[in-house]
């Protein structure tokens, strides 16, 4: 609560960069109504895309993943669940839902918080549940050494610190000390501080914040995947949430690497839905802009199976034409042969 705390007390001078994104975000949510009223058949395509990649990579940042094979059928289908990983993941997946199908009518509250982490952890012990023991952040090196990388809020502290927490996010948002984007970004570095629970804080952040934006007016999230451009920008990620954390808990901190780098992630993915919708425009079919938004995705190499994972209901047949073709466009490029052939993008 530190960092809304801050903006509470007084007015912040801007940095140049952050008025650039608001600026930005503001001509992109000018944009979003028109752009969503357009096709929406086509849209379920880039919705069900979202929902995949938001579940899979907000898992992968904290090591859960599971077998690409069984992703669409983990999100689509009702199959028994193997392994923990995957009960994660298909809990991910319940959250990412309860938020897009409610969007803004699902409060910011400490009881909706408990239950998207209790949805996103599953059955475990204390899913839904503050931490009952101090929790650190620790820092592993290659050659085995640790450091606390941050001192979290005490266990015992918690429930104090959590409801300040809602009650000066509501506060903000009615007395308008700031952009409400801010406040959305300040709630999330002030949960990562405070990091309520034993294990999911990131899952549950990364959530939290997807919400917000929905109060704020922004539904990119719906449409593109925030956690995937979060996965793909991981190394900074950390860099800004360490930046921000020093001195948190003296209110002495500076917020604005961390905020700066989630408005970053939400223009990327206005621009990003922007981009999709010019490409959703054209005629070709619906399993057609499936494939072509799935191999648009992908961040580095990737198999034909991987297309398949993130396309359930499209023939294997479909998916290796539009190979060939993007290959003869000169936009992809066979890095082998055979069943196990890696694809890459040139970036034309």
């Amino acid at each position: 609560m530190m960092t809304l705390r801050q903006l509470s007390a007084e007015l912040p001078a801007l940095p140049t960069r952050t008025t650039w994104y608001l600026t930005d975000l503001a001509e992109a949510r000018g944009k979003q109504e028109l752009f969503t009223r357009q096709a929406p058949q086509k849209l379920k395509v880039l919705r069900e895309h979202a929902l995949v990649e938001s579940a899979v990579s907000s898992n992968r940042i904290e090591g859960v993943e599971v077998d690409k094979s069984r992703v669409g059928t983990l999100m689509f289908g009702r199959p028994a669940l193997r392994d923990r990983d995957e009960e994660e993941v298909r809990g991910y997946r319940d959250a990412l839902r309860l938020i897009h199908e409610q969007g803004a009518r699902l409060p910011v509250t400490e009881a909706t918080i408990k239950r998207l982490h209790r949805l996103c952890r599953g059955d475990v012990w204390d899913a839904g549940r503050y931490k009952d023991k101090n929790v650190d952040i620790i820092q592993t090196y290659a050659d085995g050494r640790r450091r606390v990388r941050f001192c979290t809020v005490t266990a015992a502290d918690t429930p104090k610190a959590m409801a300040a927490l809602i009650e000066l996010w509501r506060r903000g948002l009615r007395e308008k000390w700031v952009h409400p984007l801010l406040l959305a970004a300040a709630l999330n570095l002030d949960f990562l501080c405070i990091h309520p629970f034993r294990d999911g804080n990131g899952r549950v952040a990364r959530l939290l914040f997807l919400l917000a934006c929905y109060h704020c007016g922004i539904e990119a999230g719906r449409y593109i995947s925030l956690e995937r451009l979060i996965e793909q920008n991981k190394e900074r990620y950390y860099e800004v949430l360490e930046q921000s954390s020093a001195r948190w808990h003296e209110c002495k901190h500076d917020p604005w690497p961390t905020i700066n780098f989630l408005l970053y992630i939400l223009k990327q993915a206005c621009q990003e839905f922007e981009a999709r919708i010019g490409q959703l425009g054209s005629p070709r079919g619906e399993k057609t802009e499936a494939v072509l938004a799935a191999i648009d995705c992908q961040v580095s190499t990737f198999r034909v199976a991987d297309v398949q994972s993130a396309c359930p209901g499209v023939g294997i047949d479909l998916i290796r034409r539009l190979l060939a073709r993007l290959q003869k466009e000169k936009k992809i490029k066979s890095l082998g042969t055979g069943r196990g052939a890696k694809w890459q993008k040139t970036g034309n």
